[in-house]
């Protein structure tokens, strides 16, 4: 089973001024302006038994690019049945993803209910791939942020793990069945 989703329009920035380093009393310090050098989207499948990430960096985040992807995934996963839990991304239901889940019966889609992101355990390691190598880099081409991105994933397939729910299964079940209320006092 795999978690399948992207992470989009993730900036290429770099500091109009070099980092200052840390020094005894001061904190590292940034200037606040950056230029911007383009984006890209990482498009990345966890495997819920053992937390490997199959990942791609395209251009665009689009169904073609998603399509990609997945054939991808089934090129590393060859003759085993795959079940891929996604979110209800229209690219995800395109005419043309449909047809090729349908052409690849090995291939089983199985969507997260709307407002349920958080069942997706891929979400979870996008936090870390956002906190430990992209929020705070310098990144001076969509080439060097790619690079970047790579290197992550393969030092954390080196040592990957697999994450583990803290609430049973009864609680997560009762959370993703709870009626969506409004209440404007809060």
């Amino acid at each position: 089973m795999l978690c399948v989703d992207e992470k989009s329009q993730i900036q290429a920035l770099d500091r109009t001024a070099p980092i200052l380093p840390l020094q005894p009393g001061l904190a590292e310090r940034r200037s606040h302006d950056y230029v911007r050098h383009g984006t890209s989207t990482l498009f990345a499948a966890l495997e819920i038994g053992t937390g490997q990430v199959t990942g791609a960096c395209k251009p665009r985040h689009r169904h073609q690019e998603f399509l990609a992807f997945l054939k991808q995934v089934a090129r590393a996963y060859p003759g085993q049945d795959l079940h891929l839990v996604m979110d209800n991304y229209a690219a995800h239901k395109h005419p043309a993803v449909r047809a090729w889940l349908a052409a690849n019966p090995r291939v089983h889609p199985h969507f997260t209910p709307t407002h349920g992101s958080w069942m997706n355990l891929v979400e979870v390691w996008f936090s870390l791939i956002e906190r430990q190598a992209i929020h705070r880099g310098t990144f001076g081409s969509v080439k060097d942020l790619n690079a970047k991105i790579r290197a992550f994933i393969d030092g954390w397939n080196d040592r990957c793990h697999p994450f583990v729910w803290t609430k049973t299964a009864d609680q997560n079940l009762a959370k993703a069945n709870r009626q969506k209320t409004s209440n404007p006092g809060h």
